[in-house]
């Protein structure tokens, strides 16, 4: 089997107590993962896991902490398009040891973020609408649960697992490998046009009325934000999965309605490079099943530092049977705050109410992440697997 491996060099192990809470214990491999749990439960301690400390939601003050990025292998097979990559990896790592195979995974716009909390929360990046969530690719992990066992769910080991890992986060065990597919994607057309801050309504009103008809390979969102050059500025940023023909004619319609442009840079390039797209700190987050006038307005006239609408929907709206409890996947707005409580009030009014795990801060609303039937049924999982809530220190599901 012809395969390409990247790999960082794993130190010793080491387990040590910190100066201040909590002891501290590097994991170099499962063995080491399932030390940590058991010694948890044995001192009668809390546990917190970070994989890369990226988008931790429950700081580790107390009890042990568990950290598993010196895990960080990842191996490509081209000739089955899959990925096996350790807890600790980055979508660095992975993009890496693809790119030169021609294919890409279904990561997010940053590239540091880490693999595992990324997918297990859902994952939604710049191919999503044309192939789905990185969960919905998951096709393995490995993982120690509770009691420390090191086991592996897929569809034909404890698939009730499986489903609940493919959108349900952290809660069942400590995932210590993920196994998942890649796609056939080497260049995009993508880039960033950058209009008078002014033209936001225009912008926006044919962002929301183009969006019943644009292809699936193209994914596109409006932002109103500040720029160190320009100002306050339109910021329409766009990746198109194919030719830079067809995405530039499947843009076309977006960018000529916007008028002329202060910046584009709208050109073919690697995968790898959309992360110097950008984006807009989601410090809040509301879905929307549409953007009526009045809030369009609103997002136009908004004094936030950012404020992004993206348009979700295509392959992510039609899941396949067996798919994983990822919610709210009819939802095709959402709307990303960079700014205070009161910059993010009043866009609260038009909102669905649910979230994506992702892009959810506030522990305390992980349930409107689920919908009522998956979250009843992620609770049965949890009391199958992890009675006692071991696993309590993120967006925790309570068992049944």
């Amino acid at each position: 089997m012809d395969t390409a491996l990247r790999t960082r060099a794993a130190e010793p192990q080491t387990v040590q107590p910190q100066t201040d809470e909590p002891q501290t214990v590097d994991a170099a491999g499962p063995a080491d993962v399932r030390a940590a749990i058991l010694a948890s439960r044995e001192r009668g301690v809390p546990l917190t896991v970070q994989a890369t400390g990226h988008g931790t939601v429950v700081q580790p003050d107390e009890g042990l902490l568990l950290r598993t990025s010196r895990m960080s292998r990842v191996l490509v097979d081209p000739s089955r398009r899959i990925a096996r990559a350790e807890a600790g990896a980055r979508w660095s790592d992975v993009i890496a040891a693809a790119a030169p195979l021609g294919l890409s995974p279904l990561s997010g716009s940053h590239a540091s973020v880490g693999v595992t909390g990324y997918t297990l929360g859902g994952g939604v990046g710049w191919l999503s609408r044309r192939f789905g969530f990185a969960a919905d690719h998951l096709l393995r992990a490995e993982l120690v649960t509770a009691d420390g066992r090191h086991l592996t769910a897929d569809a034909g080991h404890h698939p009730d697992l499986f489903w609940a890992l493919r959108g349900g986060s952290g809660n069942f065990g400590v995932v210590t490998s993920l196994e998942f597919r890649l796609h056939p994607v080497s260049t995009v057309y993508a880039g960033v046009a950058l209009f008078p801050a002014e033209r936001a309504t225009d912008v926006l009103t044919r962002f929301r009325d183009g969006a019943p008809a644009r292809p699936d390979s193209l994914t596109v969102s409006v932002a109103v934000t500040n720029h160190a050059h320009y100002g306050r500025v339109v910021a329409v940023r766009g990746v198109y999965a194919g030719t830079a023909s067809d995405g530039a004619r499947a843009l076309r319609s977006l960018l000529e309605a916007s008028g002329p442009s202060l910046h584009d840079d709208f050109r073919a390039m690697p995968y790898a490079e959309t992360e110097s797209l950008g984006g807009t700190a989601p410090l809040h987050f509301h879905l929307y099943a549409d953007l009526p006038d009045t809030l369009i307005s609103a997002i136009a006239h908004s004094g936030a530092s950012g404020i992004e609408v993206r348009h979700w929907g295509g392959a992510m709206a039609r899941p396949a049977p067996d798919a994983g409890p990822v919610g709210h996947r009819d939802v095709p707005f959402s709307l990303t705050i960079d700014g205070s409580a009161a910059d993010a009030a009043p866009f609260a009014a038009h909102a669905t109410g649910g979230s994506f795990l992702n892009f959810l801060h506030d522990t305390s609303r992980t349930a409107a992440a689920y919908t009522p039937e998956n979250l009843r049924r992620l609770r049965e999982v949890k009391r199958a697997y992890d009675p006692q809530n071991v696993f309590h220190r993120n967006h925790n599901i309570r068992p049944a």
